[in-house]
């Protein structure tokens, strides 16, 4: 990639609309080899930049879900206990041969029997797209872990020795910033807050993800869903994905103009508790007449 221009326009082409700042910094975290930390709200796109960044860059993207209590071994690498036990059979089994105990278990940690988790299979299968989806919902031991990593690219597995990339895997961590990460993994990546878009790009988005929704449709939904993103009441605020969901939903029912009725019906889509289902309810109305 030569520009960030260009990264902007690989990215236009797979569905996903980048503005200048954030096609800037993502040039500068490949250009640099630097891990890029996206944070925001809920829904504004933090995973689908990983997944469409990916596709531009037609890499295969291997994601690893951070959930509380995940550890190393999640993340790197296990050894398969079954077929270990099955090998271990198999040279019982063999007729009139004496098994050195040593070399038997010597044979049961062969890369074979390794499975690779998420991060050594970045390692391993550089080039690729190393997304850490929802970091701050891990703790700070394994925050301390995944610096490592990014420190050096490389684990080390003690029955087998050093694993190193050969190349840098491009790694985007996502936070929803549920809690702040440590300075010590910020100061390791570049940094950018992805922002609800405004209503022109968010159409535009709608344009590009959803274009069977028509127009008018589309403007309709947009602009209701901006006029809900003002609220301070609503437990979850509309994402862009759930944007699109009400889109193609309102579609998928022959809806050509936002009524009351059409929107009413269609919550499901675009707010995901029941309390914000009934606060939009009783201000729909409203936000459609404006």
């Amino acid at each position: 990639m030569e520009s960030s221009a260009e990264i902007a326009s690989r990215l236009a082409a797979t569905g996903y609309l980048a503005d200048d700042e954030l096609a800037t910094v993502v040039f500068l975290a490949l250009r640099m080899q630097r891990p890029l930390l996206v944070e925001g709200e809920p829904g504004t796109g933090k995973t689908a930049l990983a997944e469409a960044l990916a596709e531009a860059l037609d890499l295969p993207l291997i994601r690893l879900q951070c959930y509380e209590g995940i550890d190393a071994t999640q993340a790197l690498y296990d050894w398969d206990f079954p077929r270990q036990i099955l090998h271990l059979r198999a040279l019982e089994a063999v007729p009139g041969e004496t098994t050195d105990v040593e070399e038997a278990e010597k044979s049961l940690y062969d890369e074979r029997f390794l499975l690779a988790r998420p991060v050594l299979q970045a390692l391993k299968q550089a080039p690729a797209v190393l997304l850490v989806d929802e970091v701050d919902r891990a703790d700070d031991e394994f925050e301390a872990f995944l610096l490592e990593v990014l420190s050096t690219y490389q684990v080390s597995i003690p029955e087998l020795g050093t694993v190193a990339a050969a190349e840098p895997p491009i790694v985007v961590l996502t936070s929803n910033r549920t809690r702040e990460l440590h300075d010590a993994l910020k100061r390791r990546c570049l940094y950018h807050w992805v922002e609800h878009p405004g209503l022109e790009r968010e159409l535009e988005i709608v344009r590009s993800r959803a274009p069977e929704v028509a127009e008018a449709l589309g403007r309709q939904v947009v602009s209701t869903v901006q006029q809900l993103r003002g609220r301070d009441d609503l437990l979850k605020p509309p994402g862009v994905a759930e944007t699109l969901d009400w889109a193609r939903a309102l579609h998928h029912l022959g809806t050509q103009d936002l009524d009351l009725e059409s929107a009413a019906t269609t919550l499901g889509a675009l707010v995901k508790y029941r309390e914000d289902r009934d606060r939009v309810k009783q201000a729909l109305d409203r936000m459609l007449a404006q």
